[in-house]
């Protein structure tokens, strides 16, 4: 079980700014950036390799959620998003997710 799913659980605490029945958001606890946001799926998928044809909706519903979470936590000017994928892409926790950097002006390339 991932750390992330003791989150979804309320095993763990985290500090939330965005939940529905799919997905949900919580502030990074290393963040990279001013706003530096965790966008997760409720059911356990390891990484984007992982993703087939039935998770189209999910895909599709996290892609519709990013915006809205930008929104909410003030990210005007602009943001990024990022999935890191395996060992070798940067991905430490593996479960699925998409972090939500902003709140300052973001430089490329990122590393």
């Amino acid at each position: 079980m991932s750390i992330f799913t003791k989150i979804i659980n309320r095993e763990i605490a985290a500090d939330i700014v965005y939940e529905d029945d799919i997905c949900l958001a919580f502030r990074d606890i290393h963040p990279q950036a001013p706003v530096h946001v965790l966008l997760i799926p409720k059911v356990a998928v390891e990484s984007l390799d992982q993703l087939s044809a039935e998770h189209r909706d999910l895909c599709s519903h996290l892609m519709l959620v990013i915006p809205k979470v930008a929104a909410h936590l003030g990210l005007t000017g602009g943001y990024r998003t990022v999935i890191n994928t395996g060992p070798h892409g940067g991905q430490t926790v593996f479960h699925l997710h998409i972090h939500i950097l902003g709140g300052r002006s973001l430089a490329w390339p990122p590393g």
